[in-house]
């Protein structure tokens, strides 16, 4: 497992005995605020203070390529699926796209959001879902932009307060985009009508992150109430009892094979979870099987 975190760091940890692998990664004592691991797993990209992308190469430990241009903190990155590709998203209020390899800014959004919390891809590629906080003359939190243009597509419509929409997921077959905002709820949103689908409530405080297993049958999300949640994506249910941490919670991401889930906590610590012990505890063994299969 790889962590970044606010003290400056990212660091490699062997999940069987807990241990930290190696040194940690620094680039002097700036905050990373984001990172994603590339499609090959030979890199890492992450996006801190200071509005810069950093590329890292895994097994060098160290930088080997910077990117500018956003203007403020660096609060979300991605790559596309086949990695030639790194989408940002900066408290700036803009969304920019990279090319992995030259560097060179492929498009830049200025999305009208207050900041900008979460950028993601669609599955196919062809969009890209930002969300934050709202603009000065902007009310809405969650925006659809075309890939190759730039050019707003949707907004969907739901919120009914002033909030910061944290987080964002988009389903596999791309018919659901997922979100977690700063009214305590997880919306789900159809992606041909862009309509609300369904609300899941149970958190009692901001939702940071949340992330889908790969098999695309359950949702975790990550809160300040001091809990990460699993949820039955097909009925919006909660599975089992809240995973109760000492502090607030910041993110979470499914291992490879969606049989762990990572969290990390304001406590500075991350902790992983065995998920599978958990959905067949909550009598659930069936959502830890791809959906075609009975």
């Amino acid at each position: 497992m790889v962590t970044f975190s606010n003290d400056g760091s990212l660091r490699q940890w062997n999940l069987e005995t807990g241990e930290q692998i190696g040194n940690d990664w620094r680039d002097g004592e700036r905050r990373e605020y984001a990172a994603a691991l590339s499609p090959d797993g030979k890199k890492i990209v992450s996006g801190g203070e200071d509005g810069v992308a950093k590329l890292w190469d895994i097994d060098a430990s160290k930088i080997i390529a910077k990117w500018t241009g956003h203007g403020d903190v660096i609060s979300s990155v991605c790559w596309n699926r086949d990695g030639g590709r790194i989408l940002g998203g900066s408290y700036d209020g803009t969304a920019m796209v990279w090319d992995a390899e030259s560097g060179n800014t492929i498009l830049a959004i200025k999305t009208g959001h207050g900041a900008v919390h979460s950028a993601i891809y669609s599955p196919d590629e062809t969009m890209i879902a930002s969300s934050g906080e709202s603009g000065e003359n902007d009310s809405e939190f969650i925006k659809i932009w075309d890939a190759n243009t730039g050019k707003l597509i949707a907004k969907p419509e739901g919120h009914t307060m002033q909030v910061n929409v944290n987080c964002l997921a988009w389903t596999a077959d791309g018919k659901t985009l997922i979100s977690g905002s700063n009214d305590f709820l997880i919306r789900t949103w159809n992606t041909t009508t862009w309509r609300q689908i369904n609300v899941l409530t149970g958190h009692t405080s901001f939702v940071d992150g949340i992330a889908l297993s790969p098999n695309g049958r359950i949702l975790a999300s990550a809160s300040w109430d001091h809990t990460a949640r699993l949820w039955n994506l097909e009925n919006g249910q909660p599975i089992g009892t809240p995973l109760q941490h000492p502090d607030a919670v910041g993110c979470v991401s499914f291992s490879i094979y969606g049989k762990l889930l990572a969290t990390g906590c304001e406590d500075n610590n991350a902790y992983s979870w065995d998920i599978a012990a958990i959905i067949m505890q909550a009598g659930l063994d069936e959502l830890l099987l791809s959906p075609n299969v009975s």
